[in-house]
């Protein structure tokens, strides 16, 4: 068994066999309201709500580390890369992306895994070809290390209008299980049954879904529950954790979804 295999097992709960995440690496590629105040004050009140793992990015980790310099600490998945998600900076830049850590250094920094974007269909082909060739290398400089690595796979390119398209995200998906991913972060289409198809598609590696924009709290429990029915392995949310009035009960509502406290069944 190798080192990529044992860091990936202990993302997920040991009676589950699934994993509540929270993505908090929004601050590189999107703008945070100002009223959220101290983000190191924020991270500190997410891990104390006990998820599975924090996504974040290298210079929070480099702030925060003393967070996770604990048994029992969520797991670090370090974000690996950068893109232009802010419409501002997409419309006057155009769409852009770059590798921003090496796994060793990630390694260094105390992460347990990488989170890398492959976005599907930009304007741009020769960034597409770019994206998929960096994702290729991370995962095999990673691999080297033992460092495994979730490949955030999404049609957020601007020449597509659904992002939630089920077969051209079952097409996102598949290219990332080919590159080598351990695990992919993805949408939740909306439909349980074109999920399933997608999550067959990449075999046996994991599949996660994201939160995605905003919504109201009934529309994101209903979808986390939809998500973990169709046989997601579980969430990486962000806004719909930390934007909300109350981040502790949001957290335990979601991670009881995820473990089956509302009613889903654990997997085998």
């Amino acid at each position: 068994m190798s080192g990529t295999t044992i860091r990936l097992g202990k993302l997920f709960n040991a009676q589950s066999n699934r994993a509540f995440v929270v993505a908090f690496d929004h601050g590189q590629s999107l703008p945070i309201p100002p009223h959220l105040g101290n983000p190191v004050a924020l991270l500190e009140r997410i891990v104390g709500g006990a998820p599975e793992g924090i996504l974040v990015s290298a210079g929070m980790l480099a702030q925060a580390g003393r967070l996770f310099a604990r048994r029992g600490a969520p797991a670090v998945i370090l974000r690996a890369d950068w893109t232009t998600l802010d419409p501002r900076m997409k419309s006057e830049f155009g769409e852009r992306y770059r590798p921003l850590v090496d796994p060793a250094d990630a390694v260094g920094l105390g992460a347990d895994a990488l989170c890398t974007y492959l976005i599907g269909w930009p304007e741009d082909g020769a960034m597409f070809a770019n994206n998929v060739e960096q994702v290729a290398a991370t995962i095999q400089r990673a691999h080297r290390v033992g460092l495994p690595v979730i490949v955030e796979a999404t049609l957020w390119g601007s020449r597509v209008s659904d992002q939630r398209d089920p077969e051209a995200l079952r097409q996102m998906c598949r290219i990332a299980a080919e590159l080598g991913a351990d695990a992919i972060k993805t949408e939740f289409v909306g439909e349980i049954d074109a999920q399933r198809d997608l999550i067959e598609e990449v075999g046996n590696i994991p599949v996660l879904t994201l939160g995605g924009a905003a919504a109201a709290p009934d529309v994101v429990a209903q979808a986390a529950r939809d998500a973990i029915s169709a046989g997601v392995r579980g969430l990486i949310f962000g806004r719909n954790v930390w934007q909300v009035a109350d981040l502790g009960d949001t957290m335990r509502r979601l991670s009881a979804i995820v473990h089956g406290g509302e009613g889903s069944t654990p997997l085998a």
